[in-house]
């Protein structure tokens, strides 16, 4: 008992330390840059997040609500869109580790519907001309845009009110709608960003599971890093604290937006499914929480193991493409070669990003709500570029890096 209890403790204080260990750099290099824009209104707001080896650049700048004058903050929740595939990816990830899953298995061995495919060769004055796929669909396939599938099923259109990448209808029945339906090009030979394909590695999931998705997730990464204000219904008490929506134009002050044909309001009622493709709400303190852990190979910064090492390294960090197909992995965007300058990660519809170098323990997040080109982008590289090349004192932090087996 003693043995157990002092076990317990130490796993406390383990977790404990690790969430202290971050030091604030003292260096504004993203608020210098940004806070022309922000005071021209170009820019409602922002956050940026710079870290490297426990030193750490926080710049929450400008609105979360412009008109209420309401400044953006690390725990106003917002949505990160696609930024929900690498989620995907790292519940993928565990069922490969523990063995119940392969990345090459046929997609088909747990949803049947996806055994016979046809690919659509042509479609002139309304009439599509189809042929049988001759290529097996892998689950790799689905995980990494090449299985062949369209951005969105019909059910999922944004020009029908309650639908949109949340709306339409269920993960399981994604994929029987993506079965009934055409795909683009013969699987593995092309690539197709798609919602799809990534919606129906949720649905691989859930038939080994027996669990919903979500369900899952919540089970296996988000409750286990702590991730609290991170799901598919924000509460009305969240959405208080929404960080809104605008659309941008350079030279003209950002106009507010009530909503994106993509993701319609009410956020939270019976028209919401879980979306594996897109779909997650958070915080930038939660985001933190996730892709830390991915720069940490699989440790969370509380000292919990999500995945191990080498599960990162081989399936998460570095392409799982056919090398000619450029570079992705399994919901997230990766290197085609693995080296000490490679980063990984996602951004999302909105603006969103978040991209990690497990080498180097760096990593960059960037929080905005806008549709609109983005001119200040160079600008933030570049103060990026200013942080990490910087000497940084270490001297004072003993830094985790959750880099244990």
């Amino acid at each position: 008992m003693r043995k157990l209890l002092f076990l317990l403790t130490m796993a406390f204080c383990l977790s404990v330390s690790a969430q202290k260990n971050v030091k604030e750099s003292g260096t504004a290099f993203a608020k210098e840059v940004l806070q022309p824009y922000v005071d021209r209104g170009e820019l409602p707001g922002a956050i940026s997040v710079f870290y490297k080896d426990g030193i750490q650049e926080t710049c929450c700048i400008g609105y979360a609500d412009v008109e209420k004058k309401r400044p953006i903050r690390m725990d106003n929740v917002f949505m990160q869109c696609s930024q929900t595939k690498g989620f995907c990816g790292v519940t993928i990830a565990k069922l490969v580790e523990e063995g119940k899953l392969s990345l090459d298995d046929p997609v088909s061995k747990y949803l049947p519907e996806l055994a016979e495919l046809w690919v659509q060769v042509s479609n002139e004055n309304g009439v599509k001309t189809l042929k049988k796929a001759q290529n097996v669909l892998t689950v790799r396939m689905v995980m990494n845009h090449t299985g062949g599938f369209p951005f969105e099923i019909s059910a999922k259109r944004r020009d029908v009110r309650g639908g949109g990448w949340s709306g339409g209808c269920p993960i399981r029945q994604v994929a029987s709608v993506a079965a009934a339906s055409p795909i683009m090009f013969e699987p593995g030979t092309k690539d197709l960003y798609s919602n799809t394909g990534i919606d129906i590695g949720a649905a691989i999931v859930e038939t080994i599971t027996g669990m919903k998705w979500e369900a899952y997730l919540k089970q296996e990464v988000l409750d286990p890093l702590g991730m609290k204000s991170t799901w598919f219904w924000p509460t009305d008490k969240q959405l208080k604290t929404q960080i809104e929506m605008y659309d941008i134009k350079k030279g003209t002050p950002a106009v507010w937006r009530e909503e994106n044909g993509w993701e319609q309001r009410p956020y939270n009622d019976a028209h919401v499914f879980a979306s594996a493709g897109a779909g997650l709400w958070t915080t930038a303190n939660d985001q933190l929480k996730f892709y830390k852990m991915l720069m940490n190979l699989g440790m969370g910064d509380n000292g919990v193991r999500i995945l191990k090492e080498e599960t990162v390294k081989s399936i998460l960090a570095v392409s799982t493409r056919p090398k000619n197909l450029g570079g992705y992995s399994l919901g997230l965007t990766a290197p085609v070669e693995d080296n000490e300058n490679a980063w990984f990660g996602h951004g999302g519809a909105w603006g969103t990003n978040c991209m990690v170098n497990w080498h180097k323990k760096e990593l960059k997040l960037w929080v905005v709500q806008i549709n609109g080109t983005q001119t200040w982008t160079q600008e933030v590289n570049k103060a990026a570029e200013k942080f990490f090349s910087q000497s940084l004192d270490t001297k004072d932090i003993d830094a985790f890096t959750g880099r244990t087996k």
